[in-house]
């Protein structure tokens, strides 16, 4: 199924058509994903899986440094760390992950991230530190 998006040339990847999140917002330094809940995000005990959290995280800071404006040559990262930490249990039906690039040169750069569901819990905070690559792997 493919899943709408602002950002047309950005086509979703596999992973992100199977769990369904959507890139809804991306700018320079920045990204938002929203992810609707279904059964099959959740663990056992009925709740979204924390590697959920962690694949939102992690795709939202890669997305905010790799920002690249229309008609510019697309940028790629590898994730070179990745820090989750668990904060609450989500209590709506929608995730949404906001990222920002908060700094880097031109080889590494450094994103936080936070998730919260649509009733504004926060759910998750995480940091990561990226690598540049020069093509898509």
């Amino acid at each position: 199924m493919e899943h709408p998006s602002h950002f047309p040339d950005e086509r979703p990847y596999p992973l992100q058509r199977h769990l369904g999140f959507v890139l809804a917002d991306w700018s320079e330094d920045y990204c938002r994903l929203e992810l609707p809940l279904a059964d099959f995000l959740m663990n056992r005990q009925g709740i979204p899986h924390g590697g959920v959290y962690a694949t939102l995280a992690d795709t939202a800071m890669g997305y905010a440094g790799c920002f690249a404006p229309k008609g510019a040559a697309p940028r790629w990262a590898m994730t070179l760390n990745l820090n989750v930490n668990y904060l609450a249990q989500c209590k709506g039906d929608l995730l949404i992950a906001t990222a920002n690039r908060t700094g880097g040169g031109h080889k590494t750069f450094f994103a936080d991230a936070s998730i919260s569901d649509n009733l504004s819990t926060k759910i998750a905070s995480a940091t990561g530190v990226f690598r540049y690559r020069s093509s898509p792997p």
